[in-house]
C-alpha cells in the first residue's frame, strides 16, 4: 500500500514538472518573439534615421507612417524623427506637435533634445508666418473696394439690429435695450449706407 502511494506521488510530481516545463517553454517562446519584434522595430527606426541623414524626407515620412501602423506605443526616438521629417517637409504644425512629444518624454537630457528644441522653435516661427500670411491674404481679399448689390429694392434689413430698430445687450444684471442709431428707426438701410457700414464708414446717429 505504501509502495502504491509512493508511485502515485512520483506520477503527480512528474506531471507538475512537465506542466512547469511547458509553461517555461511557452514563456521563452513569447519572450523570444517580443525580442525579435523589438529588434525589427529598431532596424526600421535606424533605416528612418539613415533616410533623414540622406535628406530623403519623403521616403522617411512614408516609412514612419508604415511603422506607426504596426506599433501600439510610439518609441520616443520615432517621435523625434517624425517631428524632424515633418519640419523639412514644411508640415510645421505636425512637426511642432511631435517634437513637443519628444521634449515632454525626454526633457533636456535626451539624445536629440537640443536639436528637437531648436527645430521646434524654428517650426513655431514658420507656423506663425503661415498664420500671418493667411490673415494677410484674407485681409487683402476683404479690403478690396467692392460694393454689394442690394437687389431691386435698394434696401436691406439693418444687420446691427436685425431690422428690429432696437439693440439688445445681455449683461450680468439682465438685458438692456437701446434704439439702433444706424437705421434711423426704420429697421432698414439704403444700399449706399449698407456698403458704408460694411467698410466701417457709417457713423451711428446719437439722436
Amino acid at each position: 500500500m505504501m509502495k502504491w502511494g509512493f508511485l502515485m506521488m512520483l506520477v503527480v510530481v512528474s506531471v507538475c514538472a512537465f506542466a512547469q516545463t511547458e509553461q517555461e517553454k511557452l514563456r521563452d517562446v513569447e519572450m523570444q518573439r517580443q525580442a525579435n519584434r523589438l529588434r525589427n522595430l529598431e532596424r526600421q527606426i535606424d533605416s528612418v534615421a539613415l533616410l533623414i541623414d540622406q535628406q530623403q524626407y519623403v521616403a522617411a515620412d512614408a516609412k514612419i507612417v508604415n511603422i506607426l501602423k504596426t506599433v501600439r506605443s510610439v518609441p520616443s526616438d520615432l517621435t523625434f524623427y517624425l517631428g524632424k521629417t515633418s519640419f523639412y517637409l514644411q508640415k510645421y504644425k505636425q512637426s511642432v506637435d511631435w517634437l513637443n512629444k519628444y521634449i515632454q518624454l525626454k526633457g533636456t537630457s535626451g539624445q536629440f533634445s537640443e536639436e528637437a528644441i531648436n527645430l521646434k522653435t524654428k517650426g513655431e516661427v514658420e507656423l506663425l508666418k503661415e498664420k500671418q500670411t493667411e490673415a494677410k491674404q484674407a485681409g487683402e481679399l476683404l479690403s478690396k473696394d467692392f460694393d454689394i448689390d442690394c437687389g431691386p429694392t435698394g434696401k436691406v434689413a439693418c444687420p446691427v439690429c436685425n431690422g428690429s430698430t432696437v439693440i439688445i445687450k445681455k449683461t450680468y444684471l439682465g438685458e438692456t435695450y437701446k434704439t439702433c442709431g444706424y437705421c434711423n428707426h426704420t429697421g432698414a438701410l439704403s444700399c449706399e449706407d449698407y456698403n458704408k457700414l460694411l467698410k466701417g464708414q457709417l457713423k451711428a446717429s446719437t439722436q
